[in-house]
């Protein structure tokens, strides 16, 4: 309330009371002055009373809401469901303009300031994630892959000649198909094995660079987040050897930000050499609604450029539901669901390295992944080939979602290209094994019932196999007692009668 209706108040109600309600609502609208000011996630995280009363007041600058609004265009911020209008928080024109997602809307300047200060925090927890030199950002309402998609058309203006992106191989199909849905030829790096990890073969990177030409490259992709045993690119060698051919570097970090050591790599790679644009997924990193990314980058005019490449109008609603799920926690509370994933991740691999041991299996030794872990299966194929695959849907069968069996020789045809090994991220990987990850969110409950789960899977399919074992041994043993019968016989005229029986 303004303080003209306040006065009026106090001659309905006792004055005193009406000053300490103002108060109240002062204490409301000074969370909100904050963020208006320094355009930074909150410290601490606001209260849903809060978060309404600024989510409504946005929307009332809307012209949809406005009460004496007459709209005769064909595009008005019309809702015909009540409960969608409630559950965008009467937030309906989207953001940006048809020529630039980053425009200020004329008709929603509620929407417009939304998507401002969205930007401005999400910018802001990058920063305090690790990668403290990012100059700009935006929240777009696409996942991953086709967010890497707009950034290599982007780069298409700048390098209209350049029809090759080289890519260090990951078994994960978005980010391939975006290469092709772009109009670009991926060039597929294998990975080189050391010790149990999949990392970067820099030496094959170059080789590329120099036999297809530079100036015909349109960028580099590489990879932070992924799953064991392949682990995060070597994005300093990387960065420093896009430098060195000025050829761009597009880094996918789908679920990097609640990682410390990918983030650090991300400011590590931009400080040495070149990083154009990291993308990430706004799912996996703050547990919002599948359906929105962060493109971000070092350079703020080329950001701005990948924003002004999206055509149209876009939704609000990945904006929307970062912002209140980033007020909600504050840095403090984000940075401790942060803090609990990285314990989780130590639990984690204590746990599955028991379990390994348990069942002659081994924790992969992948340090440099610091969000996956794998545990072989070799012991669980010896007994049955078909075993390993087994495993997967008994999982998932029994509610454990997320863990991944990967078995030896699987052949996958991607958009054209045919990938051997693939989801091993190698043709020819040593063994088959199961994947599990920390990610943020996770709890020690979730690793416990999905450990004992999988030991629970993992003694029903050995004693499967040995039951099948025995039936096979009991069937061999009985031919070889009845063909020692048959030799004992001295009649030659039996022996046709047992051989037909």
């Amino acid at each position: 309330m303004n303080s003209e209706n306040i006065s009026i108040c106090e001659k309905i109600v006792s004055p005193s009371y009406v000053r300490q309600g103002s108060q109240a609502r002062r204490s409301h609208e000074q969370l909100i002055r904050m963020l208006l000011e320094q355009g930074k996630c909150p410290e601490e995280g606001w209260s849903e009373s809060t978060i309404e009363l600024f989510l409504n007041e946005l929307a009332v600058m809307d012209s949809n809401n406005f009460l004496g609004n007459c709209g005769v265009g064909e595009r008005e911020g019309r809702v015909a469901s009540s409960l969608v209008a409630r559950r965008h928080y009467r937030l309906i024109h989207g953001i940006g303009r048809s020529g630039d997602i980053a425009a200020i809307q004329p008709k929603a300047a509620g929407s417009s300031l939304l998507n401002k200060l969205t930007n401005s925090v999400v910018l802001d927890v990058l920063k305090l994630s690790g990668v403290r030199s990012v100059a700009s950002c935006f929240v777009v309402p696409m996942a991953t892959g086709m967010s890497l998609t707009l950034c290599f058309l982007t780069l298409r203006l700048k390098r209209p000649k350049a029809s090759y992106i080289i890519w260090p191989r990951i078994d994960q199909k978005s980010c391939f198909k975006a290469m092709i849905t772009a109009g670009f030829e991926p060039v597929v790096v294998e990975n080189v094995l050391e010790g149990d990890e999949l990392r970067t073969d820099l030496e094959a990177v170059e080789r590329k660079v120099e036999e297809l030409g530079s100036e015909n490259i349109l960028c580099v992709h590489s990879t932070t987040s992924c799953f064991a045993p392949r682990v995060p690119d070597r994005l300093e060698e990387l960065a420093i050897m896009c430098a060195k051919y000025d050829i761009p570097h597009v880094v996918n970090n789908a679920y990097g930000v609640q990682s410390s050591k990918c983030m650090h790599l991300i400011q590590q790679g931009a400080r040495v050499g070149r990083i154009d644009a990291f993308v990430q997924s706004l799912d996996k990193n703050f547990m919002v609604p599948v359906g929105g990314a962060i493109i971000a980058g070092f350079n703020e005019s080329f950001i701005q450029e990948i924003s002004r490449m999206y055509p149209g109008r876009a939704s609000a609603s990945p904006s929307l539901d970062v912002l209140i799920t980033l007020l909600t926690l504050g840095a403090s509370g984000y940075k401790k669901l942060l803090a609990e994933r990285k314990e989780m991740y130590t639990y984690l691999a204590q746990e599955l390295n028991r379990l390994a041991e348990a069942h002659g299996e081994k924790l992969l030794h992948t340090p440099h992944n610091p969000i996956s872990l794998a545990m072989s299966l070799d012991g669980l194929q010896a007994q049955c080939d078909k075993a390993v695959t087994q495993l997967g849907s008994m999982l998932f069968t029994r509610q454990v979602s997320g863990a991944r069996v990967v078995a030896l020789g699987n052949e996958q045809i991607v958009s054209g290209h045919t990938f051997s090994g693939f989801m091993s991220h190698s043709e020819s990987y040593p063994c088959p094994y199961l994947n599990a990850a920390s990610a943020v969110g996770i709890t020690r409950d979730d690793v416990t019932l999905c450990i004992k789960r999988l030991d629970k899977c993992l003694k029903s399919l050995r004693k499967e196999s040995s039951n099948s074992l025995n039936k096979i041994k009991t069937h061999s043993l009985h031919e070889a007692e009845l063909f020692h019968a048959l030799n004992l016989l001295s009649e030659d005229i039996y022996k046709p009668l047992i051989l037909k029986i």
